[in-house]
């Protein structure tokens, strides 16, 4: 809680808490203040103002507003005052709260350092709280602190994007709230003036506002900065939806559905779903990337006439010419502007670069050179560690005019920034080149285990070499980095990329670097395929979050070279993946296509794809004929020696054989003792914890309840043996209903409160939703009907605005609101529904874990 006696910092922005000895470091401070404001951050120092107040109290209070420690340490130890026991700078370490960042830096060699400052660094060597580097110059001091800022602010970043009232899988989050705009590290220059037309387009009314102009003009950062400006004016926020790995306009609504959390199950049409999701909400898309797909621009209009409350930003290279659109052309930066952001980023890779008399008109000729594009502005800024800007000018200017890659009738600017490019890959050697080229396969960045993979074309000590030529291509902008999760994470421009991938295709070497990207995806996933079932669950799940695009990418590339092996192989390893994610849907299309081919398919590849066609769709079987084809699945894995493939498609069996008005509970016992067996013989603890929840709810069927009880013990006991989440998850619930059942609901609410908890943690949308309703009824039962039905609107609104559709199977929640309904209480019972459907996510699992006194 922020002190109501507050002394204002010298800055508004991000604040930085610089600690340190005056006289001794007044170098150093000098040099951690410009590295700081270089940023685009507030130094928060001592001598920057706030006098006259007494200096403990205002250190105090500077720290209290402060966002980030910056701790300075070389030989002094500083004065401690009369009646104190340690000096200010001491005391500023110890008042640092424990959750604010610490970043300190010790100044060697330090031949004469006092005794307390040996003692206060040894403690704080100890104390785990603390980042801690050794530096001997200001200039190497300044590098060192820009650059940690930089890559703390961008892990913080990754963090914020992943929360969901606990650790929330980034992926699977995206599945319950929309995905939240980009946070750029670097400052929008030089588009005040766009950002505030584009906000006037809105607030005059406009729902398709259209910002076009060439690759490379900043249409994507604008775009990002003009929806942040307006995100106050829409109820429920801002999504951002990346078209830029979407190549196929069929995708479009796929994508959008997974921005705004819409899971795609594949047994509804997917606009269905996104009316059903957006039709009550009031929100903003950013929808970018949109010129390789315009013949979807029909869908965006048919979503706004359904949803009135939806408006979108689109950016796209051309007009998408339908009705309702208005549209904004992105211009070239003034001059001003462009010298502005030249400095900027000419400054990243050179930290002491000025603007100066001497250089200021070469500068203003590069700028004009480029025609003051963004991107080629950043490009040629990059090279300012090697050329001065004069070198620079002259170079831009003897070949620029020569180069003449790229289409003819593209126009002016976007031949200009194709030319940039090239002259920046001209200032490569032949091995930087060549790798560049070769990273254009991936799609939504990639990792630098995945850039030595695809990189390595069987040259002697190709990953070394990649390693070196990665790091060229990201000084030179071409590339690039940022940390996530304490791993390096690459990415290149749209226009970039594709530069790429036309030489690429121009060497003839395109399918084959094609190849080599699939066969890396295609060893991951052999790989995590049982890590996906185990401690490191949440771990992976998360980084196959990062690799999506790359799975699609190498998805289609199989499909496209009719592979269909291959194809069903990716599937199949990261099913758990697929499904936690609320992509099963997308994945069923992948394998109707090796299904509807013609094609003689593989007995083990036709049991995938039957396996992957059929299972979504085990609750809605009238003819049997999903359960039918299911059968023909587990067959076929059987006569391929795959026993947990045969087994999980059991599972699915068993639930097919268990919907309808007529369950078939002694042919779906029969067939999941089968596929228990199976699992024990062949030691998967995740598929024997799966097979025991689905005997558990045989019995139930049945109404054995202590045989019940029995089952979804054991499985909740293997599932927290093994670290299996998504597993624990499954037999908490169904214990809590088990336990609901027999009279015991205090056990029944700390299960259902288990089922929340580990589902908000994972992310899993569909988890939370079984859970929030199990604690309807328990709400229902102790007669809270405002609590029962703020949860069950609460669960009702994150079914629709998922698209999951098969609740009726595996909850009984309605029965329990019923009885409130004809007790009399049906008035207020509507009335809390209708405010539980407002909650937020965060909100309805507080909610939850209240009626369970966790909260």
């Amino acid at each position: 809680m922020r002190s109501a006696h507050v002394i204002r910092t010298p800055d508004q922005r991000l604040r930085i808490f610089v600690s340190s000895t005056l006289q001794e470091l007044a170098p150093e401070r000098r040099a951690a203040r410009a590295a700081i404001e270089r940023l685009h951050l507030a130094p928060v120092m001592f001598e920057l103002g706030a006098s006259p107040h007494p200096p403990r109290e205002l250190y105090r209070a500077y720290l209290d507003q402060s966002d980030v420690f910056v701790g300075l340490y070389w030989e002094r130890y500083g004065w401690t005052a009369p009646d104190e026991d340690v000096s200010g700078l001491e005391d500023e370490y110890n008042l640092c709260p424990s959750e604010v960042p610490r970043l300190l830096y010790v100044k060697a060699p330090a031949d004469s350092r006092e005794p307390r400052l040996s003692a206060l660094l040894d403690r704080i060597r100890h104390d785990d709280l603390a980042a801690y580097k050794y530096f001997e110059s200001a200039k190497e001091l300044g590098r060192l602190i820009e650059a940690d800022l930089a890559t703390m602010l961008a892990e913080r970043f990754e963090q914020s994007q992943a929360r969901l009232a606990a650790v929330v899988l980034e992926d699977a989050d995206r599945a319950a709230e929309p995905v939240r705009l980009p946070m750029p590290l670097t400052e929008l220059i030089g588009r005040d003036a766009d950002i505030a037309e584009i906000g006037r387009m809105l607030d005059a009314g406009a729902r398709l506002v259209t910002l076009t102009g060439p690759g490379g003009i900043g249409k994507s950062r604008l775009a990002i900065a003009a929806g942040s400006t307006v995100a106050h004016a829409f109820e429920d926020g801002v999504a951002f939806v990346d078209l830029s790995a979407v190549p196929d306009p069929e995708r479009v609504l796929h994508a959008i559905a997974q921005a705004i959390g819409v899971r795609d199950t594949g047994d509804a049409p997917i606009m269905d779903n996104l009316i059903t999701a957006l039709h009550d909400r009031h929100i903003l898309l950013v929808v970018d990337n949109f010129e390789q797909v315009l013949d979807a621009a029909p869908m965006l209009t048919s979503l706004l006439a359904s949803a009135p409350g939806v408006a979108m930003i689109v950016t796209s290279r051309v007009l998408l010419r339908v009705s309702a659109e208005h549209s904004y052309e992105v211009g070239p930066l003034a001059e001003e502007s462009s010298m502005n952001l030249f400095v900027e980023r000419a400054r990243a890779v050179k930290p002491d670069f000025e603007l100066t008399q001497d250089n200021a008109m070469a500068i203003s000729g590069v700028c004009a050179a480029v025609d003051g594009m963004p991107l080629a502005i950043e490009l040629a800024a990059a090279r300012v560690r090697v050329l001065s800007p004069t070198e620079l000018l002259e170079r831009l200017d003897r070949q620029l005019n020569v180069l003449v890659s790229g289409s003819r009738d593209l126009p002016e600017r976007q031949q200009t920034l194709r030319r940039t490019i090239e002259w920046s890959t001209q200032l490569l050697d032949d091995a930087q080149r060549h790798l560049l080229d070769r990273l254009g396969v991936f799609e939504g960045g990639f990792s630098l285990e995945a850039a030595e993979a695809v990189g390595d074309d069987g040259a002697t000590d190709a990953v070394s070499d990649v390693l070196t030529d990665l790091t060229a291509l990201v000084d030179s902008s071409l590339v690039s980095q940022t940390v996530s999760a304490d791993r390096p994470r690459f990415g290149m421009q749209a226009i970039v990329r594709e530069y790429a991938r036309e030489r690429l295709a121009g060497s003839g070497e395109l399918a084959a670097v094609r190849d080599a990207h699939a066969r890396f995806f295609l060893d991951l996933g052999d790989r995590v395929e049982d890590e996906l079932k185990g401690e490191k669950q949440h771990e992976w799940m998360q980084r196959l979050g990062e690799e999506r695009e790359n799975l699609r990418a190498a998805e289609r590339y199989l499909l496209d070279s009719r592979d269909w092996d291959r194809a069903a192989t990716l599937a199949f390893s990261l099913y758990l993946y697929w499904w936690v994610s609320g992509l099963l849907g997308e994945v069923r299309t992948w394998m109707d296509l090796a299904l509807r081919s013609g094609d003689s398919l593989a007995d083990h590849t036709r049991a995938i794809a039957l396996y992957f066609s059929r299972t979504i769709m085990f609750w809605r079987d009238p003819d049997g004929s999903v359960a039918a084809d299911l059968t023909t699945s587990a067959d076929l894995f059987h006569q391929t020696h795959d026993p947990d493939g045969e087994a999980l498609t059991l599972i699915s069996l068993a639930l097919a054989l268990m919907a309808g008005g007529k369950p078939d509970t002694v042919r779906a016992r029969e067939v999941m003792e089968t596929s228990l067996a199976l699992f024990r013989g062949s030691g998967s603890q995740w598929g024997e914890s799966m097979a025991l929840v689905l005997l558990g709810r045989v019995a139930l069927l049945e109404q054995k309840l202590p045989e019940a009880l029995d089952r979804f013990e054991k499985s909740l006991a293997i599932t927290q043996r093994t670290g299996d989440a998504i597993g624990e998850r499954i037999a908490s619930y169904h214990l809590g209903w088990t336990e609901l059942k027999l009279g015991s609901v205090d056990d029944a609410r700390a299960d259902f409160a288990l089922s929340v908890r580990v589902s908000a943690s994972l992310g899993h949308v569909e988890g939370l939703a079984y859970g929030l309703e199990g604690m309807v009824a328990v709400a229902a039962l102790a007669g809270d009907v405002d609590r029962a039905g703020r949860l069950a609107g609460a669960a009702r609104a994150l079914r629709e605005r998922s698209g999951l559709h098969n609740g009726p199977m595996f909850t009984f929640h309605q029965a329990y609101l019923d009885q409130l309904s004809a007790s009399g209480s049906g008035p207020q019972l509507d009335a809390a529904i209708a405010e539980g459907r407002e909650l937020t996510v965060e909100q309805a699992v507080a909610e939850a874990l209240a009626e369970a006194g966790q909260v």
